[in-house]
């Protein structure tokens, strides 16, 4: 699957500090400004994404790039929400340039802790854009509207659809009936118990955003730097050896 995608990265942002809590593993607390959004979208270039060979997983990227991140998420999770908007753009930058590609693997325990069944509708819809081709751009748009969303209650069907309206293309039949029917609900079943494996020990899984960059968890004092787009946009160049 490709189409014509792009993503811009957002200017450097205030620093982070994260303390662990229950719930989303983290949370992230701004300790200046409020980070500014990243541009949703922009027909910059042509990029990848496929399901993987798993069922379980969306990769996004040039698949010769020298980094690979998987990236564990749960889109109703503050501090996902916290993560896409400060760190994140370094990591898009970097699969534009064809040096990084990104594995998303979406949780959707969200659901269970806070209540409604909004995680799950939204990795729903999340893969029916796949098959439009067209995951990067709602994913992002997702992403940026998660916060008022959750002020609402959580994602419903209706709210996915309106949203999906932003990313010119992807409404259709096929996708608004796979929104409403939840066509892809054993995508999502699988991805979570995916994401909870991946917690070794912890059946809860490993909290969202967890970040693995070529197969090492970020993790301990670097975790922070997930937040901040210069200090994972190191991270991330680091890593390529």
């Amino acid at each position: 699957m490709r189409s014509i995608r792009g993503l811009a990265a957002a200017p450097a942002v205030a620093a982070i500090a994260v303390v662990t809590t229950a719930g989303c593993a983290q949370t992230a607390q701004s300790t200046g400004a409020s980070a500014p959004r990243p541009v949703p979208y922009a027909t910059v270039g042509e990029l990848p994404e496929t399901l993987a060979a798993d069922g379980t997983t969306i990769v996004v990227g040039d698949p010769a790039a020298a980094t690979t991140v998987r990236l564990y998420e749960d889109p109703r999770c503050p501090v996902v929400d916290e993560f896409e908007a400060t760190g994140a753009p370094a990591l898009r930058a970097m699969t534009l340039r064809r040096e990084a590609k990104t594995e998303y693997t979406f949780a959707s325990f969200r659901d269970d802790r806070v209540g409604g069944d909004g995680s799950r509708k939204a990795v729903n819809a999340l893969r029916a854009a796949l098959e439009a081709s067209l995951f990067t751009e709602y994913h992002t748009v997702l992403m940026e509207n998660m916060a008022k969303s959750e002020r609402a209650g959580g994602y419903t069907n209706n709210s996915l659809l309106v949203l999906a309206d932003q990313v010119p293309g992807l409404r259709s039949e096929a996708f608004d009936s796979a929104v409403a029917t939840m066509k892809y609900d054993d995508f999502v079943a699988a991805s979570e118990k995916t994401y909870e494996a991946a917690g070794g020990d912890d059946p809860r899984g490993p909290g969202t955003p967890t970040v693995v960059i070529n197969n090492t968890q970020v993790t301990g004092a670097r975790y922070g730097w997930l937040f901040e787009e210069r200090s994972f946009g190191q991270l991330l160049k680091s890593a390529r050896g």
